[in-house]
C-alpha cells in the first residue's frame, strides 16, 4: 500500500482577537494517496483557506501533526518548513497571481531558478510543463496578453515547475465561467492522474467536486467524507 503524500492528524487551529476565540479547525483529520484527486467543500467561512494553509506548510497548526510526504513537520526548522514546501507542494489559487512583467514561459522557469536550478535547464522544464498545459503557442505572451483560462493554466504549469508530490488549490476555476472551468479542470485532473500527484482542491463548484475521487466537507471545524 502507498504512503499518503500527505496526511492531517488531529490538527486544530485557533485564532484569537483580544478575548475572543475562533476555532477554525477542531481536530481535522484527512490524508490523500499519490494520484488521487479530492474535494474539499464546505460553507464560506468554515475554513477551507485556513486548512490548505495549514496543509501547505504556510500556517503552524495549534495542535496535531501534519505529514507532507513521509516527512513529520511539527519539528522541523522554519528553513526546514520552507524547502519542504518549496520541492514537495504546489499551489493553485482562484486568482493567479503570475509576475505580470514576466512571459507565461518565464513565470514557469522562476520556482525553478529560486530551486537553484541554470536557466538553460529552467527553461527546457518549464518549455514541457507550457506544451503539457497546451500553451505552446502563447508561451512568449505575458499574462496581460492571455486569457483568464490560460492564465490559470500558467499558473497550474508553475505550481508543477519543482515536481511536488502534492498539488493545493484553491478555488482555482472560481474566476473563469463554466466552459473555461471544465476545461482547466480536465487538465488539472489529466496532470494528477499522469503525474501520480495528491491534489486537494477547495471548490464551491459542486458539480465539478462530483467528478473528483472523493468528496470532503469542512464545517464546524472538522473534515467528514461527503456523499
Amino acid at each position: 500500500m502507498s504512503e499518503p503524500v500527505i496526511k492531517l492528524t488531529n490538527v486544530e487551529r485557533v485564532y484569537r482577537q483580544g478575548e475572543e476565540r475562533l476555532d477554525v479547525l477542531r481536530g481535522v483529520n484527512l490524508s490523500i494517496e499519490p494520484g488521487e484527486l479530492v474535494a474539499l467543500v464546505g460553507p464560506s467561512g468554515a475554513g477551507k483557506s485556513t486548512l490548505l494553509h495549514v496543509a501547505g506548510l504556510l500556517e503552524d497548526p495549534d495542535k496535531g501533526e501534519v505529514t507532507v510526504a513521509g516527512q513529520e513537520c511539527s519539528k522541523l526548522s522554519d528553513d526546514a518548513r520552507t524547502a519542504l514546501r518549496r520541492t514537495e507542494i504546489g499551489f493553485v489559487y482562484q486568482v493567479h497571481h503570475l509576475l505580470p512583467e514576466f512571459s507565461a514561459l518565464e513565470n514557469v522557469m522562476i520556482p525553478r531558478m529560486v530551486d537553484g536550478l541554470g536557466k538553460r535547464s529552467a527553461r527546457e522544464a518549464a518549455i514541457g510543463l507550457i506544451e503539457a498545459v497546451g500553451l505552446s503557442g502563447r508561451s512568449s505572451h505575458r499574462p496581460a496578453r492571455l486569457s483568464g483560462g490560460e492564465q490559470q493554466r500558467v499558473a497550474i504549469a508553475r505550481a508543477l515547475a519543482n515536481s511536488p508530490t502534492i498539488l493545493l488549490a484553491d478555488e482555482p476555476t472560481g474566476n473563469l465561467d463554466g466552459q473555461t472551468a471544465d476545461g482547466v479542470f480536465e487538465l488539472l485532473q489529466g496532470l494528477v492522474k499522469q503525474g501520480g500527484l495528491g491534489a486537494l482542491v477547495a471548490t464551491h463548484n459542486l458539480e465539478l467536486a462530483g467528478r473528483m475521487d472523493r468528496i470532503l466537507r469542512l464545517e464546524n471545524g472538522l473534515v467528514e467524507a461527503a456523499g
